[in-house]
C-alpha cells in the first residue's frame, strides 16, 4: 500500500501541474526549431557520452528501499535535486524494475512539470551543466515531452552566447593588453632619452661619493691615531703618578707598636657550623695611632668573617707615628677545640 500513499501525496501538487502544463501546451503551438546543420562549436556541444540520468548508486538499490526513498524525498522536497538523492530519480529506478506499476508512472507523471520549471530556471541563470541533467530526466520520463527540444536547444543556444561572451571579453582582455604594451613601449621610449643623462649624473654621483669616502676614511685613521696617542699619554701620566705616590716603607711598617688589638668575634652561625678560615685585610694607620682606613684583600671562605674583621681592625689602636702607615694583617678565625 506504500505506492498508493506515495501517489496520493504526489497528487496534491496537482495545482503547480497545471500551470507547467499550461506553459508545455504554449510550447506546442510553436514548431520546434530545426537542428542546426552547421557543427556546432565544440565548448558549446554537450557531452558526446553523458552520464545516465539516473546515478549507478540509485540504479543498484532495491525496491522496497527505493519506495521509502522517494517517499522520503516528496516531503523533503526534494524532487529532483540534488543528483542522486531526490524523488524523481528513485521513481525511474523503480520504473525500470517495475515497469506495470502504475503508481510509479503517476508519481513520474505528477514529477515531471516540477523538473520542466526547473530545466527552465537553470537555463536563465545559465547553469548548463543543472539543465542538461534536468533535460535526462524529463527525457527518460517522457521522451516525446513537447518541451524538451526547445530545452535542448535553449542549452546549445545558451552555452554558445556563453562561449561568444567569454570570447569577445577575452579579445578585450587582450586588447587592453596590447594598448597596455604600446603605453609601455612609449613609455619606455621616453625614459631613454633621460637615461643617458641619468646615467652620467649617477658617475658623478659615485665619484663624488668615492671621493668623500676617501676624505672620511683619512679622517677616521688620524682620529685613531690622535686616540691612540692619547691613550699612550694618558698612560705614561698614570705610571708616573703611580711612581709618585708614596709608598710605604717596610721599616715604617715594622715600626708600628700595638698598643690594642682586640680579638674579633667570631660569627655565631660560623662558630655553630665549625667553620675555620682566614681575612687578610689591608689597614692604613693614622699618625694619631688609630685605623683611618680598612678594607678586605682576601678571605677564606668568602664573606664568611669579613664584616667581623673590619669591625675587629678598625678597633685597634697603635702607638703615634710620624707620617701614615699602610699595612696588611691576616686575621684567623678558629673553633676552639
Amino acid at each position: 500500500m506504500s505506492h498508493v500513499n506515495t501517489k496520493a501525496k504526489v497528487r496534491l501538487l496537482a495545482p503547480l501541474t497545471l500551470v507547467v502544463a499550461l506553459a508545455a501546451c504554449s510550447g506546442k503551438d510553436e514548431p520546434a526549431p530545426a537542428a542546426p546543420t552547421a557543427p556546432a562549436t565544440p565548448a558549446a556541444t554537450p557531452a558526446a557520452t553523458p552520464a545516465p540520468a539516473v546515478s549507478a548508486k540509485v540504479q543498484s538499490m532495491g525496491t522496497e528501499e527505493l519506495r521509502d526513498l522517494a517517499s522520503k524525498a516528496l516531503r523533503e522536497n526534494r524532487m529532483y535535486a540534488p543528483a542522486g538523492d531526490n524523488a524523481i530519480e528513485y521513481y525511474l529506478a523503480l520504473r525500470d524494475k517495475t515497469p506495470d506499476d502504475a503508481s510509479v508512472k503517476s508519481a513520474l507523471t505528477d514529477l515531471l512539470p516540477y523538473t520542466l520549471i526547473a530545466a527552465e530556471q537553470s537555463l536563465g541563470r545559465e547553469d548548463f551543466a543543472e539543465g542538461q541533467r534536468l533535460v535526462a530526466l524529463i527525457e527518460k520520463v517522457d521522451a516525446t515531452a513537447p518541451a524538451l527540444p526547445r530545452l535542448k536547444t535553449g542549452i546549445t543556444n545558451g552555452m554558445q552566447t556563453a562561449l561568444k561572451r567569454t570570447q569577445e571579453e577575452t579579445d578585450k582582455v587582450k586588447k587592453d593588453a596590447e594598448n597596455k604594451t604600446r603605453q609601455l613601449a612609449d613609455q619606455q621610449r621616453q625614459q631613454q632619452a633621460s637615461e643617458a643623462e641619468a646615467a652620467k649624473q649617477i658617475a658623478a654621483q659615485h665619484d663624488a661619493a668615492r671621493r668623500e669616502s676617501e676624505r672620511q676614511d683619512g679622517e677616521r685613521q688620524a682620529a685613531a691615531r690622535r686616540e691612540a696617542e692619547q691613550r699612550q699619554q694618558a698612560a705614561a701620566a698614570a705610571q708616573a703618578a703611580a711612581a709618585r705616590q708614596p709608598t710605604p716603607a717596610p721599616a715604617a711598617a715594622a715600626a708600628l707598636r700595638a698598643i690594642s688589638t682586640p680579638a674579633p668575634r667570631y660569627p655565631a652561625e660560623a662558630l655553630r657550623a665549625g667553620t675555620a678560615g682566614e681575612v687578610l685585610v689591608e689597614i692604613t694607620v693614622g699618625t694619631d695611632g688609630s685605623v683611618t682606613n680598612a678594607r678586605v684583600l682576601r678571605a677564606t671562605p668568602a664573606r664568611t668573617f669579613d664584616r667581623e674583621a673590619l669591625t675587629a681592625v678598625k678597633r685597634w689602636k697603635f702607638e703615634p707615628v710620624s707620617a701614615p702607615v699602610t699595612t696588611r694583617r691576616t686575621l684567623t678565625f678558629a673553633p676552639a677545640g
